[in-house]
């Protein structure tokens, strides 16, 4: 698997570069500016991008605009966002298109290299990966939306952990219910959200797509 880094800590750049290869991936370039991230992502378009969103010259959202620009001339190209911070405006934007193949994780709640790495490959094979307290804080946004609002506490709960990329039986076994109980409520989450009986998986990027996308 293609790996593109945009970093522009160098320890941090490095240090991904080192970890992401000793997993086995081939990271093709490590890059530590926007313009430099943009020719990377549509020159010879990798599997999948790590992408912060300040990065040089302006220091504000130049790494978010080129991945955003990629995704517009690369329809689909897979990025995971690794932020500092939460910033809400920016993961809507990115998840706007609804081709899933996004994620957004925040730098100081990565406690583990083998998560980081399965995050990254379901980024790329088309999910998503989405840290929980970027969750919480649209979640929190978009507490009245519709559809969001027809479903129940609970469904709320089982879309919650199903945006961080669980399945059914971890979801089961975060929330203390059986398999098929989780199955019940993702066919009712899938029907609230209007999403005809198609591919499982594809399902449920959209909707979470469509859970993330909300507007207040």
């Amino acid at each position: 698997m293609k790996v593109v880094i945009a970093e522009d800590l160098y320890l941090l750049r490095e240090g991904l570069v080192h970890l992401l290869r000793a997993h086995g991936l081939d990271v093709v370039a490590a890059v530590e500016t926007g313009p430099e991230l943009l020719k990377a992502l549509t020159g010879d378009p990798p599997d999948v991008a790590i992408v912060d969103v300040r990065l040089p010259p302006t220091f504000t959202d130049e790494g978010l605009q080129a991945a955003l620009e990629a995704r517009r001339r690369v329809p689909g190209l897979p990025v995971l966002v690794l932020s500092q911070h939460v910033e809400q405006l920016y993961a809507r934007e990115l998840l706007a298109d609804g081709s899933g193949s996004v994620g957004y994780l925040l730098k100081d709640r990565v406690f583990d290299a083998a998560q980081f790495v399965d995050a990254l490959r379901r980024v790329a094979g088309g999910g998503t990966a989405m840290d929980p307290e970027v969750i919480a804080k649209l979640l929190a946004s978009n507490a009245r939306s519709a559809p969001l609002g027809r479903l129940t506490p609970r469904e709320r709960e089982v879309l919650a952990l199903m945006a961080e990329g669980r399945s059914n039986a971890a979801i089961a076994q975060r929330l203390f219910l059986s398999e098929s109980a989780v199955g019940k409520h993702t066919a009712s989450i899938f029907g609230k959200f209007d999403l005809a009986p198609s591919d499982d998986d594809n399902r449920r990027v959209l909707a979470v797509l469509a859970y993330l996308n909300a507007q207040p």
